[in-house]
């Protein structure tokens, strides 16, 4: 190879596995920007009171995030980190949820006991639909079919129809539900109740529970285990868990639906994204402000980069 194709291909390579993590700062009202190949901080941008959800366009051009105490979502550009506009997403939005198709997104309004429904293209509410009390969790099923609100007081997810937006069934869950997401395949749902300190998984089905996973770490106190985000990988083998103030993540098989092992990471862990190729994981640490870089071929914490004031949401950009 000439020394022209080898730069070239060193090039591509370095393309290759190059990204960008965003992390929403709570207290610092801001958003940092961390290189996750060289575990840095980039810089930290002022974005607006209290960010907390956070997600990419299906484009990855735009940057949507939820400035709860600004009652709006903000848009950016992915790239300059530019505004360039909002959405009315109605009071206090935390988190929120864009359609498989990109052109609806579903906000959390937990103060209203609301679902919050954004066409994006006209940036506007098409509609609002009651749910139960203080709803956080929310997520879009894969095939489209399915959008679940999970409401933290009433202990309940409701199975909305995506098509009719209307509830067509509730399940009772653990105590205080606050994460969802469903399986790549949209045949199971994920649930993860803080207080109770379990995982539920439900049929998409049937809506009824298949089963329950209890967390257990030595030296932990039960009611320091409070799980919340969670990430399934694209294949249904594992699936990754963040424990919260036991500051750990429990990595579960997801077909035996068994706890493997534990993680430790930094203090307060809420939530958790991989990166493009699944090779890695990050984990936003609110109390130790800062990401922790998990190698999954080797199941183990390489690197800690501070970001900033209570990291609390996280998403990667090719």
């Amino acid at each position: 190879m000439n020394k022209k194709l080898l730069i070239f291909a060193l090039f591509a390579a370095i393309n290759a596995n190059a990204e960008t993590v965003f992390v929403t700062l709570e207290k610092d009202n801001a958003l940092a920007v961390m290189n996750p190949i060289d575990g840095t901080l980039l810089k930290t941008v002022p974005i607006g009171k209290r960010p907390r959800g956070i997600a990419l366009s299906s484009d990855n051009k735009s940057l949507y995030v939820a400035t709860s105490d600004d009652n709006t979502i903000k848009i950016f550009d992915a790239e300059t980190l530019k505004q360039t506009g909002k959405l009315p997403s109605g009071e206090d939005p935390e988190t929120f949820a864009l359609s498989p198709t990109g052109d609806k997104m579903y906000v959390s309004n937990e103060d209203d006991s609301l679902v919050t429904v954004i066409d994006l293209a006209q940036k506007k509410i098409s509609k609002q639909i009651k749910v139960g009390v203080e709803p956080e969790g929310i997520c879009v099923s894969p095939d489209n079919q399915w959008l679940i609100s999970a409401s933290e007081t009433t202990n309940m997810v409701h199975w909305i129809d995506v098509k009719t937006q209307m509830i067509v069934e509730n399940t009772l869950v653990d105590a205080r539900p606050r994460f969802v997401t469903f399986t790549p395949d949209s045949s199971q749902l994920w649930v993860t109740s803080e207080m109770a300190g379990s995982l539920m998984v439900l049929d998409a089905k049937t809506k009824q529970p298949i089963k329950t996973i209890s967390f257990a770490i030595q030296g932990v106190p039960n009611d320091k285990i409070q799980p919340v985000g969670i990430a399934i990988d694209k294949e249904r083998k594992r699936a990754y868990v963040a424990l919260g103030t036991a500051n750990r993540v429990a990595v579960v098989n997801a077909q035996t639906l068994e706890v493997e092992k534990y993680l430790l990471v930094g203090s307060r862990v809420w939530n958790v994204a991989f990166s493009t190729d699944e090779k890695r994981l990050y984990t936003a640490n609110g109390l130790s402000n800062d990401v922790s870089i998990i190698d999954l071929e080797s199941q183990t914490v390489t690197k800690s980069v501070g970001v900033g004031n209570y990291p609390w949401g996280l998403v990667v950009k090719p």
